[in-house]
């Protein structure tokens, strides 16, 4: 486990395992509920490759309090990562414990030669950790999207074409 950079916080991160998904699961239903299954972004994770190598659990003691997920997908031919979903308990979250995990698995990401992150979110929140609209305007996800909110990290340019496994 990797020691949380924050003063104060006594939280843990370590790479996800399968021992791991069943606590991811419930996590995410607590967080999202059944409407989780109907997201674009739920499209994109029933054909991309789950990457738990690049994908992490915050840990308080021996509870999760936090999960993000990491899937390797392509646009026009060029492997990249898709990020999702993120999901911290409410009372994690004044560590700072979506951005530590966010930042951890885009440093994972980029270690593995993936610079390139995409996500569908809110760009206020994830623009501390580099994230915008301004290389996804013509990126297409499988399934109607707000375009504002589908975000990308590290894209050298524009993202063109159609996200497919």
């Amino acid at each position: 486990m990797i020691a949380d950079p924050l003063p104060g916080s006594p939280l843990n991160y370590a790479l996800e395992t399968p021992d791991d998904g069943a606590a991811v699961e419930a996590l995410l239903d607590h967080a999202f509920g059944p409407g989780r299954f109907v997201k674009v972004s739920e499209r994109v994770r029933e054909f991309a490759e789950f990457r738990p190598d690049l994908s992490f659990c915050a840990w308080d003691g021996d509870r999760l309090v936090g999960s993000v997920r990491m899937w390797k997908v392509h646009v026009a031919g060029r492997p990249i990562i898709f990020l999702g979903p993120l999901a911290v308990e409410a009372d994690a979250r004044k560590h700072g414990t979506g951005t530590a995990l966010v930042a951890r698995a885009c440093a994972a990401a980029e270690a593995a030669g993936y610079p390139t992150v995409v996500l569908v979110g809110d760009e206020p929140y994830f623009a501390r950790v580099g994230f915008s609209a301004a290389t996804t305007r013509e990126l297409r996800l499988p399934g109607p999207v707000d375009q504002r909110r589908v975000l990308a990290r590290g894209a050298p340019e524009p993202l063109v074409g159609d996200l497919t496994a």
